[in-house]
């Protein structure tokens, strides 16, 4: 198997490290924060304003874009680079959440999982192999292969049987990317990751780990933590479960987006990061700043004439006010989402590169707690 991915520097006092990742569609730095564009958009940001975040990779979503525009359209299109405009990597989930939490009825078999389109009611079968050929005509760089990502909490008997239906179907998705010869539809390589399941049981995380290793995946991910759980039991179950995969192979923790998160989890060595926490918030007047989150309807701000955050190189706060943005989100207008989200995506893509600057610099955890002093000054709500 070619190598993807080559670790740089390791610091010192912690397992944080940077490496890179090479892709089809360049390189990605790591530690890395990927926005995430499930329907082939980050959510009112256009394609120059992302790159002017510093962003390296989007996230979309295999679900959503199967069933609309569908298979077919993304043929004629080109594949999903091209019918976005976007020419850097693009890591696809494989839809397996978004199926169990958003289709009207679901029913997972040995085979795959039947489920009704949240759209439209329409039925649907996807299986591990389905899904690989969905990603591949989407001409995704990184992929990942069907699961199941069980609800918490979560018996410990019901989280074991899941767990050999996710192995099952691991193996079944690297059956069906090799025999694409590891390329999807448009003649690129593409990276299929591996993802650890198991709840917040730590046998189970080992279990799931040693399997899929066994398996022999390109890169592994961590999947079904912040879906309610405390963080003390994430942050638990990372420690559980990142022994046990390759160190020389990249670690993507699926769907955790909070600054302390992201410190924590670097800290024990993931290398990369997606969650819809910037966007999400900043549609709703939550902004972030080193000092912690800023809720932007607040009277406070009605006079309140400085950027969101002093030295922050993102466009809203080199163009516009506190204040001003607090009158567009009282006055509902489109605009202050926009400029909200924008500077939530720099915020927390400009985070990890500080963070691949301070593990460099064999600094990482001096830097982590001077963070964590000041973000704590503003508590998170």
């Amino acid at each position: 198997m070619q190598k993807i991915f080559e670790i740089q520097h390791k610091d010192p006092q912690s397992k944080a490290r940077t490496g890179v990742l090479k892709t089809a569609h360049g390189e990605i730095k790591t530690p890395v924060f990927m926005p995430v564009g499930t329907q082939a958009t980050v959510k009112t940001i256009s394609n120059d304003e992302l790159l002017g975040t510093g962003a390296q990779v989007i996230l979309s979503n295999s679900y959503h874009l199967y069933l609309r525009p569908g298979e077919a359209v993304m043929k004629e299109a080109g594949g999903l680079h091209r019918f976005m405009n976007w020419q850097k990597p693009i890591l696809t989930d494989s839809g397996g959440f978004q199926i169990f939490s958003l289709a009207r009825l679901n029913k997972i078999t040995a085979e795959g999982v039947h489920f009704q389109s949240h759209i439209d009611g329409s039925k649907h079968f996807l299986s591990p192999e389905d899904v690989i050929r969905v990603e591949h005509t989407l001409g995704s760089d990184i992929i990942m292969p069907l699961d199941e990502c069980v609800k918490y909490p979560s018996e410990h008997d019901y989280v074991k049987k899941s767990l050999k239906i996710t192995h099952d179907w691991a193996r079944r998705s690297k059956v069906a990317w090799e025999a694409a010869g590891c390329r999807n539809d448009y003649g690129l390589s593409s990276i299929l990751f591996g993802i650890v399941q198991g709840g917040v049981y730590h046998d189970l995380r080992e279990e799931s780990a040693k399997a899929l290793v066994d398996i022999d995946f390109p890169g592994y991910s961590i999947g079904g933590l912040s879906v309610g759980e405390p963080s003390q039991a994430m942050y638990e179950t990372l420690a559980a479960t990142l022994p046990h995969l390759p160190e020389d192979k990249p670690h993507y923790l699926m769907g955790v987006g909070f600054p302390l998160d992201l410190f924590e989890a670097v800290s024990q060595g993931v290398d990369m990061f997606d969650c819809v926490v910037p966007t999400r918030n900043g549609r709703n007047a939550t902004v972030f700043t080193r000092y912690g989150k800023l809720l932007l309807r607040g009277a406070s701000y009605i006079r309140d004439f400085g950027p969101i955050e002093e030295g922050c190189a993102c466009y809203t706060c080199k163009n516009h006010t506190r204040a001003y943005l607090r009158h567009l989100f009282n006055a509902d207008e489109y605009l202050a989402g926009r400029l909200a989200s924008l500077h939530n995506l720099t915020f927390f893509i400009q985070l990890l590169a500080s963070m691949r600057r301070a593990i460099e610099e064999d600094r990482f955890v001096a830097f982590r707690r001077e963070f964590e002093s000041d973000y704590n000054r503003i508590k998170e709500s």
